[in-house]
């Protein structure tokens, strides 16, 4: 949105963005309640931890958080794999890079000992292990998964060398029931389940973020329950139907988003009439 269209409601930004501030983000006490565990816990104890939902529900925001804090925090490394489906030689090119440690593909047991050691080093020295994100997990290959579970442990699975927070769909609960991934799915410690948020969950996202932009009464109430009840518990769907009115809105040069915006941009056309003047044919 142009900072025109912004000036036009007195926003600092898009409140309806995917590219939304990360300061802005609607944080919720399940999810305040899992980075805490992630950022206090986690990262020194090491091991898995999961997020799982729908589409939509927040699961990558929530990785997105976590990235943002773990980066403020002294001596860890963060790194995030951006390619989840590949195979195990281009799985090891990406890891090489992330930790930048130098890789050759085809000796997987050098890549694996290199690694390990690098792991390994950076515990003693910070006694914090690395962090490792994994969005659209589910893509995942079962002998990759197997590969970062015998990678990320030392001393007989004693030692977790590495903290790795998987982000997925129902895809992925699916594919951790499968008996050559049982042994992964033993060691997540720490679950976070995105459900259908609640109207008064999405509600509460809607104000903060339409406060957070600078322009709490952009919206009417009305308008604000109509969306809620139609987001169908996704925020996804929230905001984009929002962003959809937001557009039209500037378009128009509206002064405040309302029911009556909602009911023109949303609403299917009535084609009764049409088949009323087609039927006397």
């Amino acid at each position: 949105m142009s900072q025109t269209l912004l000036a036009l409601y007195g926003l600092k930004f898009n409140p309806f963005s995917p590219e939304l501030p990360t300061e802005a983000i609607y944080v919720p006490p399940k999810l305040e309640n899992f980075c805490w565990r992630i950022q206090n816990a986690q990262i020194g104890e090491g091991g898995f931890a999961m997020v799982h939902g729908a589409p939509g529900s927040g699961k990558s925001v929530v990785l997105r958080l976590l990235a943002e804090r773990l980066a403020r925090l002294a001596e860890i490394t963060v790194g995030s794999l951006c390619h989840p489906s590949s195979n195990l030689a281009d799985f090891y090119r990406e890891m090489g890079e992330v930790f930048t440690v130098p890789l050759r593909p085809h000796n997987r047991w050098g890549g694996f000992k290199v690694l390990r050691e690098r792991w390994i080093a950076h515990l003693e020295s910070t006694r914090r292990r690395a962090v490792l994100l994994i969005d659209e997990a589910q893509e995942m290959r079962p002998a990759v998964l197997s590969e970062l579970r015998l990678l990320a442990s030392a001393r007989f699975d004693s030692q977790p060398l590495l903290c790795v927070v998987l982000a997925g769909d129902e895809r992925l609960t699916e594919k951790l029931r499968r008996e050559e991934l049982l042994p992964l799915g033993s060691r997540i410690r720490t679950r976070l389940a995105t459900e259908h948020a609640s109207r008064e969950d999405l509600a509460a996202c809607l104000d903060h973020l339409l406060a957070q932009a600078g322009n709490a009464s952009l919206m009417s109430s009305q308008l604000r329950q109509t969306l809620c009840d139609h987001a169908a518990g996704n925020y996804r769907v929230l905001t984009t139907m929002a962003a959809e009115l937001l557009a039209v809105a500037a378009q128009r040069e509206l002064a405040k988003l309302d029911e009556k915006l909602y009911l023109e941009v949303f609403s299917p056309p009535d084609s009764s009439t049409g088949r009323r003047k087609a039927a006397p044919r």
